[in-house]
């Protein structure tokens, strides 16, 4: 199993050390433009081999997509971060042109790839390779959802005061401080409804953290985060590469699915060998759906960007 990390900078390089240390891939390359920055990446990984006690082949290297070839999945982190104040979308132009040359070098060296788009504004960029390249829609896959639900989790175990393995949750919707949705309702605590503890002023506030996960992290830290973005893509690289089927929710190609049509947006989806196995169609109430339905039209607002 060989896996293609490209942009070598925080979140790839945690996204391709959390990969190397679960030991489910035989390889996994860094590639970077910036000359000698992912091959110093990957040595300073493998010095950490005998340690972590992993024996996945980290490879960097600059630009040469060679390296990359016969990859089954690659994650295309490469763009510029967000700083303090900026939003998501402000991204596009820049990363828009990136993405498109990245995923088209990929796909030239490793024609059976599924792609993982983590590069921002995330929906649209998902949007962007779908309209852009000839593969398939089930090996599309944006990982939005995946990093947005963990931190609902975290903010949820933050007040229940439980630990996060306790607790289960969802965010739907785009990967954007204003349309993504939270889950409240269905969220539960081994199989509880949070709403059994915790009340609708402290259910509201988690919901409002979870929106400005980002935003507040960017601010802390003067950029975009990094580890728990990292997690989150491996996390979607294993169920994929080891088959497991595992329900998450991510950027999606949907083409009637919760009414929607002609958009990627974050849904639960079942990843497997194939990748996208199956788009889930949860019974949302009207509420959500009318959320859900206002978090697509700022996502195609967005996309409409790419014109």
């Amino acid at each position: 199993m060989k896996v293609t990390v490209v942009g070598a900078g925080a979140v790839g390089a945690s996204c391709a050390e959390y990969t190397a240390i679960k030991n489910f891939a035989s390889e996994v390359v860094l590639l970077d433009i910036k000359e000698n920055f992912a091959e110093g990446k990957a040595m300073d990984l493998m010095q950490t081999a005998s340690l972590n006690g992993f024996d996945t082949k980290i490879v960097g290297t600059t630009n040469d997509y060679s390296k990359t070839s016969g990859s089954d999945i690659a994650v295309i982190t490469s763009g510029i971060p967000r700083k303090p104040g900026m939003t998501r979308e402000e991204l596009i132009g820049i990363n828009a042109g990136i993405v498109k040359t990245v995923s088209e070098n990929l796909i030239k060296h490793s024609p059976n790839v599924i792609l993982i788009i983590v590069s921002n504004p995330m929906d649209t960029m998902t949007y962007l390779v779908h309209k852009t390249t000839d593969l398939p829609k089930h090996r599309i896959i944006g990982m939005g959802g995946a990093l947005d639900s963990a931190r609902f989790k975290y903010r949820l175990a933050e007040a229940l005061d439980c630990p996060s393995s306790d607790v289960d949750g969802m965010v739907v919707g785009g990967h954007s401080d204003k349309g993504m949705l939270p889950l409240t309702r269905l969220a539960s605590r081994n199989s509880v409804r949070v709403s059994e503890f915790l009340s609708e002023e402290r259910l509201s506030e988690v919901l409002e953290a979870t929106k400005v996960g980002g935003a507040t992290l960017t601010g802390m830290l003067g950029t975009s985060a990094w580890y728990a973005p990292g997690a989150a893509v491996s996390s979607l690289v294993q169920s994929i590469a080891c088959d497991q089927k595992k329900m998450f929710p991510c950027s999606a190609l949907l083409e009637g699915e919760y009414g929607l049509e002609d958009l990627c947006i974050g849904v639960p989806v079942v990843l497997g060998r194939n990748g996208i196995e199956k788009i889930v169609e949860l019974d949302l109430n009207d509420s959500e759906m009318d959320k859900l339905k206002e978090s697509a039209e700022g996502v195609k607002a967005t996309n409409r960007l790419l014109e």
